[in-house]
């Protein structure tokens, strides 16, 4: 009887043990609930959201889009090499939804769950780097999360070049419609704007938007949705470099080979192939 349960239990693990070997594939598609496709007046951007960073703000965007609150808004403020704003109705700083303002989700819990999808590119003795999906992300160090004992260990999105994160008024808790897109890296945002996304396609459109503040001809959104949302014809035709498969590790290492002491999370980016629109 020992025997026969020794051997059912062994029967019941081993396809557990299969699939944890199982290598990342290199290649993973986008979720539709989760992609947001923006039309711009210079073409298509589009953006892979994160909820497990930021669930409220990821939920607010796409409430507004499906609302089409978005749709015709200017891109009001774009500073070259900064960032690109939109998102407000009055089309200028301070404006808002007529949804409540949103509580800062500067940073989240790691939990074993959402750690299992991370991958890792730089592990120093102070902290970690690496990739949730396509968004760059920091964590406290390996020593850290060892010493953590219920395993939610703190993390936060890194404010990489094509991150999209929630602008705010002086007050944290201020975020509520307006968007921005980071043009370059800016890391002394981190853990001071909520970060929910990143353009995976279209950031040459971002770096075409007009420039001033406001611009003298500015341009618009004209439509913004969710991909699940979008005939599908219209959707994006993307897959997306899985940053725990070979293929983006062997360019991650090619990076860090070629930058050396001076590399950074932020000089990865995330291959892509397929096409943005039909």
């Amino acid at each position: 009887m020992k025997t026969s349960l020794a051997a059912g239990l062994m029967a019941a693990l081993l396809p557990l043990a299969a699939a944890a070997a199982t290598p990342a594939p290199d290649w993973r598609p986008l979720d539709p609930a989760e992609t947001l496709v923006i039309d711009t007046t210079k073409g298509r951007i589009v953006v892979e959201m994160a909820p497990q960073v930021a669930p409220q703000a990821v939920a607010r965007v796409k409430l507004l889009a499906k609302e089409g609150v978005y749709d015709g808004l200017q891109f009001h403020r774009v500073i070259a090499g900064f960032v690109a704003q939109t998102g407000n109705p009055g089309n200028q700083d301070g404006g808002a939804s007529d949804h409540p303002d949103l509580p800062p989700e500067f940073t989240f819990r790691l939990t074993p769950e959402i750690a299992r999808g991370v991958a890792f590119v730089t592990a120093a003795s102070d902290a970690r780097t690496g990739f949730l999906g396509s968004l760059p992300i920091s964590a406290v160090s390996g020593g850290e999360e060892a010493r953590a004992r219920n395993g939610r260990v703190l993390a936060w999105g890194a404010y990489c070049a094509g991150v999209f994160g929630m602008g705010r008024q002086a007050d944290p808790g201020t975020a509520n419609s307006e968007i921005f897109v980071m043009l370059d890296s800016a890391r002394r945002l981190d853990r001071d704007y909520t970060p929910f996304g990143r353009v995976i396609a279209g950031f040459d459109v971002a770096q075409a938007l007009a420039v001033g503040e406001p611009p003298e001809t500015p341009d618009q959104m004209i439509r913004v949705a969710l991909a699940a949302n979008l005939p599908a014809a219209e959707r994006p035709s993307l897959e997306v470099a899985d940053a725990r498969g070979a293929l983006f590790q062997a360019k991650v290492a090619a990076l860090r080979t070629e930058k050396g002491a001076d590399f950074t999370l932020c000089d990865v980016e995330i291959p892509v192939r397929g096409h943005p629109t039909p």
